[in-house]
C-alpha cells in the first residue's frame, strides 16, 4: 500500500467506504471464528462483528501502522484481537478459521497465489473465504500506477482459477462496470 493510500485509510475519509464495505460483507454469513485479511484502521472489522454475537474475530494487517490503529480503535473489543500478518505467510495452524475475509486488499499482495494457499490451509473443512477486490482494468492500473503502490491486479477468471487449483469452490462476480469483483471460496468437506 503506498503511503498515500495508507494515509487515506487512517482518515476519518475512509469511514464512509469501511461503513459500505460492512454493509456489503454484513450480507456474508460469519461463523465462529474469523480472520480478516487486510484490517487497515478496523473499521470493518467493528461494523461486521457488532451484529454477530459469538463470533470471535481476528483482524490482520501487514502494516504495522495499520496494526497499531486498529489495535488503539478496537480495544474496547474484547471479541477482536487484532494482529500483524502476512498474507502469504499467516502464522495460525492449518483448518483454524470458518471464514476468511478481505476488502480490496488482495490486489496489494504482489504473490497473491501465496496468499490463497495460505488461505485454503487455514479454512476449516466447509469454511469460506469471502470478499471483494479491484480488477485489472485500465483505469485501476492507472490509479495505482499514479499513487506508486505496490500491486498486481487480477481478473475475476485468474482469481477463479486459483481457488480452483487450490482446491476451493469458487464463485467470483464482477460488478461496478468491470472494476471491482466479490467472491466467495468454500473449502469442500
Amino acid at each position: 500500500m503506498s503511503k498515500v493510500e495508507s494515509a487515506f485509510c487512517r482518515s476519518t475519509l475512509w469511514r464512509p467506504i469501511a461503513s459500505a464495505t460492512a454493509r456489503f460483507a454484513g450480507r456474508t454469513p460469519l461463523s465462529r471464528r474469523v480472520l480478516e485479511l487486510g484490517c487497515g484502521g478496523g473499521d470493518i472489522a467493528r461494523s461486521l462483528t457488532k451484529s454477530k454475537p459469538g463470533i470471535t474475530y481476528v483482524a490482520s494487517d501487514a502494516d504495522p501502522k495499520m496494526v497499531e490503529l486498529a489495535q488503539r480503535r478496537l480495544a474496547d473489543r474484547e471479541d477482536i484481537t487484532v494482529t500483524h500478518e502476512d498474507a502469504t505467510e499467516l502464522s495460525f495452524p492449518d483448518e483454524s478459521f470458518d471464514t476468511v475475509v478481505s476488502f480490496l486488499m488482495l490486489h496489494h499482495i504482489v504473490q497473491w497465489e501465496a496468499a490463497i494457499t495460505e488461505v485454503a490451509r487455514v479454512l476449516r473443512r466447509g469454511g469460506r473465504f469471502v470478499g471483494y477486490d479491484l480488477t485489472r482494468t485500465g483505469a485501476n492500473s492507472a490509479m495505482h500506477k499514479f499513487d506508486g503502490s505496490q500491486y498486481l491486479l487480477i481478473t475475476p477468471s485468474e482469481l477463479a482459477e486459483s481457488f480452483r487449483a487450490h482446491g476451493l469452490d469458487a464463485k467470483v462476480r464482477s460488478f461496478g462496470f468491470g472494476q471491482a469483483m466479490s467472491f466467495s471460496a468454500t473449502k469442500p468437506r
